[in-house]
């Protein structure tokens, strides 16, 4: 139980020291990932007012488009939040990776909305 709770506490300190750093607006809002060992929830987030613009989650990809690897499907989420951003007009985000290393799952996010149109 300990060993949870020390890897709890490394996981804020990191995801502490990124949001700092990056603070999303209406206009260029903030990118957020969350994953975990069954999916992926991804959100554009106004920190200004406090609110979630447009948000997508890994079990859509997977019911429409039959995506198996984690990684495939990465990168069709960072697409579907890339299309769903552009039907609200928005084109610019800035990215918060959270706690996460920037490799595999959530850089393949971030590929799929360069590829979707939106630039951070």
């Amino acid at each position: 139980m300990d060993q949870i709770k020390i890897q709890n506490a490394r996981q804020a300190r990191r995801h502490g020291r990124v949001r700092a750093k990056i603070k999303g607006t209406q206009e260029r809002p903030r990118l957020s990932i969350f994953r975990s060992n069954r999916g992926m929830f991804l959100q554009l987030i106004d920190d200004l007012q406090g609110v979630t613009l447009v948000s997508a989650r890994s079990t859509e990809i997977k019911k429409t488009s039959g995506k198996s690897g984690k990684i495939e499907v990465g990168r069709e989420l960072g697409k579907l939040i890339a299309q769903r951003a552009q039907e609200k007009k928005i084109s610019e985000i800035v990215f918060d990776r959270g706690c996460y290393k920037y490799h595999g799952r959530v850089q393949a996010v971030a590929e799929g909305a360069r590829t979707a149109g939106l630039k951070f």
